[in-house]
């Protein structure tokens, strides 16, 4: 069975490339110079010191390791070619809350892309689920714990360079 690739923007990928650039080297660089300091103490048995710049050298290199498996598993969306026909990963949208009568704007992204402060929606999430495929004028209907949520789609647009 073929693995689904994470749909993410350029931006998103050249923003965890630089991430893991500044593991590879600088945060590499820096752990290390704290392991000889360290080993420099003496008895590394009793050196919380060096037990300290371990564990920080163990967590650089999962985060290193997590990265590059996530950045070989995604797939980029040229937003320049998305389409505003309808709601797709890589768009604007805004959603009218039918009950509230109250206007919000999301890109709608990959999952490893979602930022809820930053108004990134995933297109996995209940509503970013409802909303994929939607056309403007069309009202979407969401499954939540809390009962069910009506949005209507008011606007389709790329997004802002």
């Amino acid at each position: 069975m073929e693995e689904k690739k994470n749909q993410v923007s350029h931006d998103w990928v050249v923003e965890k490339e630089a991430e893991l650039d500044y593991l590879k080297g600088t945060r590499r660089k820096e752990v290390a110079e704290k392991l000889k300091e360290a080993r420099g103490q003496g008895d590394l048995s009793e050196n919380a010191e060096y037990d300290a710049a371990k564990d920080e050298q163990r967590e650089v290199e999962m985060k290193i390791e997590e990265l590059e498996a996530i950045l070989r598993e995604v797939e980029i969306i040229d937003e320049d070619d998305v389409s505003t026909d309808q709601v797709n990963i890589g768009c604007n949208v805004t959603i009218l809350d039918v009950e509230l009568n109250e206007k919000e704007t999301y890109k709608i992204v990959g999952s490893s892309e979602a930022n809820s402060f930053e108004h990134k929606l995933s297109n996995e999430s209940p509503i970013g689920k409802a909303l994929l495929g939607a056309k403007k004028g069309q009202v979407v209907e969401v499954e939540a714990p809390g009962g069910v949520f009506k949005y209507k789609v008011v606007k389709i647009e790329r997004p802002k360079k």
